[in-house]
């Protein structure tokens, strides 16, 4: 084939029309000039645009919106622009019912793609009455302009700090604790963190509160080990903000993009604060993995306890129980629940939950999953029912090796990611489980990330 015919049949720069035929898991328009596919941001299925070249590979490309000349019966106008440029809420001009069909058809595609399993049914997505306003915990970036202290959020796939005072998807309250914690300290003199240098002092502002509770948490990231007038601060702070019960510096003093440090002072309350669940109140320190839409939560955790078909008589292993959230639902209605976590923290904080919701038939264990549940199974604990709520990245082979091993009728899988999730049931599915459906819940609205629950049942012999 001559170098010509291999020729992309777009140029950088030059503009084009174009019509949008899909969207991506990434929630980018997908556009195809002479069979050349091209990826647009702010684009949606069903348009006609102008479109600018901005960087052409060897068999894909991406553009920039120039102008709508058809406008999707699904779009609807942009609550803030910047929530766009930093990446909060990359669907917002998507309407609710799309962005909720986009969850279903993603979680379908990944199945049938990835996980082979094409004649699984996925469910409708399920939403929120009002899809804003959601989330219960903010870890906002400081930074130093013009002398002042500044909030925000990283321009995407950038270290430029966008200002943003209003995140629309947060929860409001959050919002003006950011705000009032960041005044606060640029009235006491304390230097942002400052990337190049490794100087300055705060790094992050992180602030958690309780939907059901209104208990607020305040967490100071800090590149330095003292905070300049702190005792001053820390007044301030809970004068301001009278819901805090809780003031906590996390220190990393570590050139890294991960937010928090490992080591922790208390400068007022204790670390943790209390929210409540399907019932149940916990208590959750700084460090804690807490779901950030707990209205959600409950209905997706309530689809996994009701996938487990429990009658009071079952043995259950919670896998990644992080600190109990699922696993004192389950005991609930479980004869026993055998539970496991990676992280030290998040166990001490579930035994906690489970003495303070008087909950005794559970047994929580530090480990991973995979080297724990095959020292139980050789102890003689025989499993009905496995429960996985893993990170993004999924099920380790080991785990799977382990889960496979522990022989249960049924097995609930929790997912936040589809493609992960399709991955993980085609190798289920190798060793004898079954999905028969799949149901979405959206517990991120305006964001691309969705939940999904599914059942796997063994097949008979």
């Amino acid at each position: 084939m001559s170098k010509d015919k291999r020729k992309a049949p777009v140029e950088k720069n030059e503009t084009y029309e174009a019509e949008f035929v899909d969207l991506t898991s990434e929630g980018m328009a997908v556009a195809k000039i002479e069979g050349f596919p091209l990826f647009v941001a702010g684009g949606l299925p069903g348009e006609k645009a102008v479109i600018k070249i901005m960087k052409v590979g060897k068999s894909f490309g991406y553009a920039r919106l120039e102008k709508l000349l058809i406008t999707s019966p699904d779009r609807v106008k942009e609550v803030d622009h910047l929530g766009m440029r930093a990446g909060t809420m990359p669907l917002q001009h998507l309407s609710y019912e799309g962005q909720l069909r986009f969850k279903q058809n993603i979680v379908k595609q990944d199945l049938t793609r990835i996980g082979k399993l094409p004649d699984v049914e996925v469910f409708p997505t399920i939403g929120m009455d009002n899809p804003w306003r959601y989330r219960n915990k903010a870890q906002i970036p400081v930074r130093q302009k013009d002398g002042k202290l500044i909030t925000g959020f990283f321009r995407k796939n950038t270290h430029t700090l966008i200002e943003m005072e209003d995140f629309h998807i947060q929860d409001a309250k959050i919002d003006e604790a950011i705000i009032k914690v960041r005044d606060i300290l640029q009235e006491h003199g304390v230097q942002a963190y400052d990337e190049a240098s490794n100087k300055g002092t705060i790094r992050h502002i992180m602030v958690r509160r309780g939907t059901y509770t209104s208990e607020m948490m305040i967490v100071l990231v800090t590149r330095s080990l003292k905070i300049p007038f702190v005792k001053e601060i820390v007044k301030k702070i809970v004068e301001q903000l009278p819901e805090v019960v809780s003031i906590v510096q996390n220190i990393n003093q570590k050139r890294t993009n991960v937010i928090l440090g490992e080591d922790t002072k208390v400068l007022y309350g204790e670390d943790f604060y209390h929210d409540e669940l399907l019932g149940h109140t916990f208590a959750i320190s700084s460090k804690s993995f807490y779901q950030v839409n707990p209205v959600q939560t409950e209905k997706l955790y309530q689809l996994a306890i009701d996938a487990a078909q429990l009658t009071g008589e079952e043995t259950v292993i919670d896998a990644y129980c992080g600190i109990g959230t699922i696993s004192l639902a389950l005991a609930d209605k479980a004869k026993h629940v055998y539970a496991m976590e990676v992280v030290p923290d998040a166990v001490l904080m579930a035994e906690k939950n489970a003495k303070a919701n008087n909950i005794s038939n559970v047994t929580f264990e530090l480990g991973a999953a995979e080297e724990v549940m095959p020292k139980w199974v050789k102890a003689g604990v025989k499993a009905d029912v496995l429960v996985v709520d893993p990170p993004r990245k999924g099920l380790d082979p080991a785990f799977i090796e382990a889960a496979i091993g522990v022989d249960a009728d049924r097995i609930v899988y929790v997912s936040c990611n589809p493609a992960t999730l399709a991955r993980d049931l085609g190798i289920f599915a190798e060793h004898g489980y079954i999905t028969k459906s799949a149901q979405p819940v959206d517990l991120f609205p305006q964001t691309l990330h969705v939940e999904t629950v599914v059942l796997l049942s063994k097949i008979e012999e």
